[in-house]
């Protein structure tokens, strides 16, 4: 063995063995599924158990991709989101409330050649997107023939806002929590910024330690939407979801996270797959604290390829009170 082997796993040894000085873990990272026909019917984020107050402010920004047809369905999405969100949490001991307030801008991007050059680099699929002009928006939903949702570049406009509350049930290690909470009708759904309707939803939390580097996040919930309200009225489907996660903290003031959040459709069956499969995210990111403040980096991927962006990257800042 080499010196330099030996000095890493010598290395590696130490931070493994030895616990570090206490971290103030932070939670999972802020992130949502930014799929344009999802992201207004309520969905779901991972969430710790701990109630606390804070407020945040994120970018994030999702390239989409979804040009498909069906006998009844005609769905076009070849666009780039982003969304700036505020949130305000506050706690009132074990019980805490929540709103968050989204702001959204479609634009026809910029990231359809790197996209292009990254797929064909790893030999993954581009959906089809190499056939469409590069950097062309396009966010037209018809069924039957009707326009349903005709998306549009001019912004950037409010979304829908979210209000919730949370109620921890037990507040030793393991953290458990109820989590409800509904999304309201601000956004204009036919230019695709709203659902129209309230949605509502439910979860159980679980924060569990699992020594003094690594913390442990489970969720388990449902989403009972409204109708989407756009120039056409869909009726949408209740959906289940399911979320998990692991903060380390490897470092006094930095922390690696990776976790993953799996939802059903919550739209009736299209027969287009990318819509009526389940939607996947996988989230690697990294997050430093310094006192009260934080901030965290995030990259999220679609490994199951159905209801979910095609790449998001996320920056958000969080001051605790």
């Amino acid at each position: 063995m080499g010196k330099k082997a030996l000095i890493a796993y010598a290395s590696l040894f130490v931070l493994l063995a030895f616990p570090l000085p206490s971290f103030p873990f932070e939670g999972p990272l802020a992130v949502k599924n930014q799929f344009p026909l999802f992201l207004h019917i309520n969905t779901p984020i991972l969430e710790s158990a701990a109630a606390e107050t804070s407020l945040t402010a994120g970018v994030s920004y999702s390239s989409v991709y979804v040009v498909r047809n069906s006998a009844a369905w005609n769905i076009g999405i070849d666009a780039e989101l982003a969304e700036l969100s505020l949130r305000y949490r506050k706690a009132f001991g074990p019980l805490e409330v929540d709103v968050e307030v989204p702001v959204l801008l479609f634009t026809s991007g910029a990231m359809d050649g790197f996209l292009h050059s990254y797929h064909k680099t790893f030999g993954f699929s581009d959906y089809g997107r190499s056939s469409r002009p590069r950097d062309q928006f396009l966010y037209e939903v018809r069924r039957d023939g009707r326009t349903v949702i005709k998306g549009t570049t001019d912004g950037p406009e409010i979304g829908d806002i979210r209000v919730s509350a949370k109620y921890m049930l037990h507040q030793a290690d393991p953290v458990i929590s109820v989590r409800a909470g509904a999304e309201l009708p601000t956004g204009d759904a036919k230019k695709g910024f709203g659902s129209g309707s309230i949605d509502a939803g439910a979860a159980l939390l679980i924060d569990k330690k699992l020594g003094d580097k690594f913390k442990a996040y489970l969720n388990l919930g449902a989403v009972f939407p409204g109708d989407l309200k756009a120039y056409e009225t869909i009726h949408l489907r209740d959906f289940l979801f399911a979320g998990a996660g692991i903060e380390a903290a490897l470092w006094r003031n930095f922390s690696l996270l990776g976790q993953v959040m799996a939802q059903g459709s919550p739209f009736p069956k299209t027969d287009i797959g990318a819509i009526d499969r389940p939607s996947v995210l996988l989230v690697l990111g990294g997050r430093y604290v310094d006192g009260k403040d934080s901030i965290e980096l995030s990259l999220t991927e679609d490994p199951n390829t159905a209801g979910a962006p095609d790449v998001t990257f996320g920056l958000f800042y969080k001051r605790r009170f």
